[in-house]
């Protein structure tokens, strides 16, 4: 495995973004390659190494490594306090957002990642950047997630979302906030999830999705 594209990736241009995509991707295959290594080694038999343990611990081995671990208490340097839902707390720095996530929704490290890189290919001025992985030692594990924080705005309406769905090509679904493609179905796009600025420019905060089988 080449470290160096675990590395952070300076961003500020579309190629940049390309690759902090290809990192986040680099990533989550090498926790994934680190979570069979952990479990063969410890015993994938005994009752206390699990698919989520083995990935808690190998996600906390990887950070150490390569110098993206947090210890839980250094996460309110990241910024001020922000809203908090049921899947992230925030923290507000001057112009990106850090989000540490639970997991709640995804399940797994490596799901969460693979949705990340999702809602960049849909969701471009909303793109996430990967920071690091936080937590107490021998712990929970939570990955930590950039950003771009949208200055002045406001949550946009369903009429709003609903025709800014249609222009990315998304059909709307009968449930509402739900939208579905030849590719992804996205979800959870409700006022809550969904900015507008002051110009009208809609951006997407947050948002469910999956690959469509």
């Amino acid at each position: 495995m080449n470290h160096d594209i675990l590395q952070p990736v300076p961003q500020g241009s579309d190629r940049a973004q390309e690759a902090e995509n290809r990192r986040i991707a680099a990533i989550a295959d090498e926790l994934e390659r680190l979570c069979t290594v952990y479990g063969a080694q410890c015993g994938a038999g005994q009752a206390n190494v699990g698919p989520f343990e083995a990935e808690q611990r190998a996600a906390e081995q990887m950070a150490k490594d390569q110098g993206f671990w947090i210890p839980m208490g250094n996460v309110f340097s990241l910024g001020i306090p922000g809203p908090s839902g049921n899947e992230n707390n925030t923290y507000v720095a001057e112009t990106v957002i850090y989000k540490v996530n639970n997991l709640f929704n995804s399940g797994s490290i490596v799901n969460l990642l693979r949705k990340v890189l999702m809602h960049n290919a849909i969701f471009p001025d909303t793109a996430y950047s990967f920071h690091g992985f936080a937590g107490f030692d021998g712990r929970t594990v939570q990955p930590v997630i950039i950003q771009p924080r949208v200055a002045d705005a406001h949550p946009a309406s369903q009429i709003m979302i609903d025709t800014y769905m249609a222009a990315l090509g998304f059909e709307k679904t009968a449930l509402e906030g739900r939208f579905i493609n030849g590719v992804y179905e996205a979800w959870d796009l409700v006022p809550r999830n969904v900015l507008a600025d002051s110009e009208g420019d809609i951006f997407v905060v947050d948002a469910e999705i999956k690959l469509i089988q």
